[in-house]
């Protein structure tokens, strides 16, 4: 009765059926198609189940038990009994066998390897919880071609990445934790984990863009997770609009706007901790401004009321740098002790990160060997598909070519081939020589090009800095000592105003060949903001001297000096890069 029960629901609910294993137990079965759409109700079909529990169907039903356990939330509480089945269904894997049953048997491995990778990570195993997700997936590669990862299996692999993924990520191993979520992201889109499945993966790999310093690709993903997001009105798209108004400030898109939409989300907060996020988001832009006043104001109720250590933490590491900066050494200490009590030991954690990426390495270094060798396979077996018909062909049309020309047209064709090899040569000598007159004058006028406009841009820039609005920029600080960490604003005397930027700007078009539009033409990420910091950069000046010019925070000036050298490909000095260029 039971079984009729759950064949009915899987009929009515289209839930997809797996393939059934030799001697295996039709309501398990029927359990496993209903747990991938109702686990809570295929628990409690389980709990009721008494066949028999000797041989597949015992560990088969102690591998569902583990799946439905974890799927409601509920501790694994049969370790030992799953792991027994762990080692019994790779027992059954035959290598290099595609018979449906083979893979059905694979599938469930892989499942067996990934649920023992939940329950040692639930008891803070991360090592071993990794070895077993990097073995569920080479159950699934190795038995599995591409097109048939679809349906539940799709689902599964898109499961098992997104673990690893959120593994390296709490490691701050940035790079693996973005492979892994890029490809769960593929598996994904075939079969979604969730409605919000795919705009979830989008928003992790944004964040992991974001620990790595691309605030560009970050905002890229950022947009695309809003876009794929089926309800607009909820947690996940506010989190998501505030990291792309960050985004926008650190990009050099101005404070004002990107604190408008900050505090437009802050007023549709649904709970205090959601509240708090936002004022930690502010907080941190009001103390790249150098406004300590408001940052604190924010800052402090973050570390004061948010009950999640990073959260806290953060809000510790900006308040640090604001009571260092205003001299509150009461407060500075206060918070030093505060992160002095958090700080993991590092050893142990670099041990950590160090065996995880050794496992990543070996199971990638692993998957290329063996796509190397497929592709490989079917490289010899193309070249002998087609090789082979055609040394045939060739040797029957020689033998019969052998046979039927006698010695004196054999002679003749040699003959009339050796003239006709001699003409060609004759030819292809003249060709030559023909070519090597040309290179040389193409070469001779290529140097002259070169040194002609090595001179003229030595010239060329010296005239730059020698007009009149340069001048006054070098006269304006050429006496002056100005330090980085005093406040722009006490420099605001020297600010340039919009119509001398414009001068500027006017000044390097004129006397360096339109030398704005050649980089805006060259690199288009580059902004008309942009334009201003790169000639001021092209004077020679430094980024303390930059920001009382520009009247900026010395690190917001710093960012955009680091934001300019990635766009433009350099790493070292951008006064240097901007002349070569």
């Amino acid at each position: 009765m039971m079984l009729m029960g759950l064949l009915a629901v899987a009929a009515c609910t289209s839930i997809e059926t797996p393939e059934p294993v030799e001697g295996s137990s039709p309501e398990l079965c029927a359990i496993d198609s209903l747990m991938w759409l109702q686990p809570d109700s295929a628990l409690a079909v389980l709990l009721e189940y008494d066949g028999n529990t000797d041989g597949f169907n015992g560990h088969y039903a102690q591998l569902l038990a583990s799946e439905l356990l974890y799927k409601n939330d509920y501790e694994q509480t049969n370790r030992p009994e799953l792991q027994r089945a762990v080692g019994y269904f790779d027992s059954l894997l035959v290598a290099d066998t595609r018979h449906a049953s083979t893979k059905t048997t694979a599938f469930l491995a892989a499942r067996a390897h990934y649920i023992n990778g939940v329950g040692y990570y639930e008891r803070d195993s991360v090592v071993e919880a990794c070895k077993e997700y990097l073995n569920a997936l080479e159950i699934m590669e190795n038995h599995f071609e591409a097109k048939e990862l679809v349906g539940h299996k799709a689902r599964f692999m898109a499961y098992t990445y997104n673990r690893l993924g959120d593994m390296f990520a709490e490691q701050f191993m940035m790079e693996p934790s973005i492979d892994c979520y890029k490809k769960a992201l593929v598996y994904c889109k075939i079969e979604p984990t969730s409605p919000q499945g795919v705009s979830n993966i989008l928003s992790r790999i944004g964040l992991q863009y974001d620990k790595l310093g691309d605030k560009e690709k970050m905002r890229d993903y950022y947009s695309q997770a809003q876009e794929a997001m089926p309800n607009p009105e909820n947690l996940s798209y506010r989190d998501l609009s505030s990291g792309i108004a960050l985004s926008n400030y650190q990009l050099g898109y101005g404070i004002n706007q990107s604190l408008e939409v900050l505090k437009q989300i802050v007023v549709k907060a649904e709970d205090e901790s959601e509240r708090l996020t936002r004022y930690l988001t502010i907080g941190a832009i009001f103390t790249e401004e150098g406004m300590y006043d408001s940052a604190v104001f924010y800052l402090e109720s973050v570390l004061e009321n948010e009950k999640d250590l990073v959260s806290q933490i953060q809000a510790a590491e900006y308040l640090r740098i604001i009571y260092d900066s205003i001299g509150d050494n009461e407060k500075l200490h206060q918070c030093l002790h505060f992160l002095a009590l958090q700080k993991k030991p590092e050893s142990q954690n670099k041990a950590l990160v160090s065996q995880l990426e050794e496992l990543f390495k070996t199971y990638m270094n692993q998957k290329l060997e063996q796509k190397a060798l497929q592709e490989k396979k079917e490289a010899v077996s193309k070249t002998v598909k087609i090789v082979v018909p055609v040394i045939v062909f060739v040797c029957v049309c020689i033998i019969f070519i052998i046979k039927r020309r006698n010695k004196r047209r054999m002679k003749v064709e040699i003959v009339t081939l050796r003239m006709q090899q001699a003409a060609l040569s004759g030819k292809l000598k003249k060709s030559n020589e023909a070519l090597r007159d040309t290179s040389k004058q193409l070469e001779k006028a290529m140097a002259e090009k070169a040194a002609f406009e090595q001179r003229a841009s030595v010239k060329d820039y010296s005239s730059f800095r020698g007009s009149l609005i340069c001048r006054q920029i070098l006269e304006t600080v050429e006496n002056q000592y100005i330090k980085s960490k005093m406040d722009c604003s006490v420099y605001k005397e020297y600010a340039l105003s919009k119509e001398q930027l414009q001068s500027l700007r006017d000044s390097a078009d004129e006397y360096m060949a339109q030398f704005t539009t050649r980089i805006r033409n060259q690199f288009p990420k580059l902004t008309d903001e942009d334009m201003n910091y790169c000639c001021l950069y092209m004077l020679g000046l430094n980024d303390a001297e930059v920001s009382a010019l520009m009247q900026r925070a010395y690190p917001t000036v710093c960012e955009r000096n680091r934001k300019i050298r990635r766009i433009i490909g350099e790493t070292n000095n951008l006064s240097f890069a901007l002349r070569n260029l």
